[in-house]
C-alpha cells in the first residue's frame, strides 16, 4: 500500500519539530497581537505560521529543497491575500497595514521552521516582536513633535467606548455632538473592543480643528452614561 512505504518515521520525526516550532513561535507572535486586541490574533497568527509550515515540509519532503524553493512563492502571494482582507476590513486604517504586514511576517516564521530552519525561525520571531513592542514607543515619540510643516494634512478622529447594549445610542450621541459642533464625518467605523464593549471611532472631514474646542467635546460625551470612555487623536498625511 502507498500508504505504508510513505510512512518514514524520521521524517514524521522532522515534520513534528518544523509544525511544533510553527504553532510556538506563530502563538509568540499571535499573544502580542491578541493582547492589543488587534484584528488578526492568536488563533490567526498560529494558524497562519502552521500553514505556511505544512506547505513548505510538504514540498521539502516529496520534492526537496527544490520543491520548497518554489512553493514558497505560492506561499508569500496567498498570505498576500489574507493582508488584503484584513486592510479591507480596517477601510484603509494605518492598523489594518500593520496587522497585515505582521501576518505576512507569520508566515515567514512558518515558513522557515517548515524548511527545518528553526533557529532562523526564531529569530525572525524576536525582530517581528521587536518591530511590533520596541518601535512603538519611537513612532508615538515622532508623533508628538509639532507639526509646522505647510504640506501636511491633518486628519483627526473623535473615539468612543461603549457596551454592545449602548452601541446605538452612543452611535447616535457622537454623531449628533459632532454635528452640532460643525465637525461634518468623513468617515465611521465600529470595531470590537474588548469581550463586551464596541469602539466607534469618526474620522473628521475638516482638516483645521480647535483642539480646546474637541477636548470639551470630548469631556462632554464621556459625561454621558452610554459612553465609558472618549478621546481624539489626529494623524498627519503628506
Amino acid at each position: 500500500m502507498e500508504f505504508l512505504r510513505n510512512v518514514d518515521l524520521a521524517s514524521l520525526a522532522d515534520t513534528a519539530i518544523s509544525l511544533s516550532s510553527a504553532f510556538i513561535l506563530g502563538g509568540v507572535i499571535g499573544l502580542e497581537r491578541q493582547y492589543r486586541q488587534r484584528t488578526a490574533g492568536l488563533r490567526t497568527n498560529v494558524l497562519v505560521a502552521l500553514g505556511a509550515a505544512i506547505f513548505v515540509d510538504i514540498a521539502n519532503r516529496l520534492h526537496g529543497h527544490e520543491g520548497a524553493v518554489h512553493v514558497l512563492a505560492y506561499v508569500v502571494s496567498g498570505i498576500g491575500f489574507l493582508g488584503a482582507g484584513v486592510i479591507m476590513r480596517e477601510e484603509g486604517n494605518v492598523r489594518g497595514l500593520n496587522t497585515a504586514a505582521t501576518l505576512w511576517c507569520s508566515g515567514a516564521v512558518g515558513a522557515c521552521a517548515g524548511a527545518d530552519m528553526v533557529l532562523e525561525a526564531a529569530l525572525a520571531t524576536v525582530f517581528v516582536l521587536a518591530a511590533n513592542t520596541l518601535l512603538r514607543p519611537v513612532g508615538n515619540l515622532i508623533n508628538r513633535r509639532p507639526i509646522d510643516t505647510p504640506d501636511v494634512e491633518i486628519t483627526s478622529t473623535v473615539s468612543v467606548i461603549a457596551t454592545h447594549e449602548n452601541q446605538k445610542e452612543a452611535l447616535r450621541l457622537l454623531d449628533s455632538t459632532l454635528e452640532a459642533c460643525g465637525y461634518p464625518i468623513q468617515d465611521m467605523d465600529v470595531e470590537a473592543f474588548g469581550d463586551d464593549a464596541v469602539k466607534i471611532e469618526a474620522v473628521l472631514a475638516s482638516t483645521s480643528v480647535d483642539g480646546d474646542e474637541v477636548d470639551a467635546m470630548v469631556q462632554r460625551l464621556a459625561g454621558h452614561d452610554c459612553i465609558s470612555q472618549a478621546f481624539w487623536s489626529h494623524s498627519t498625511t503628506e
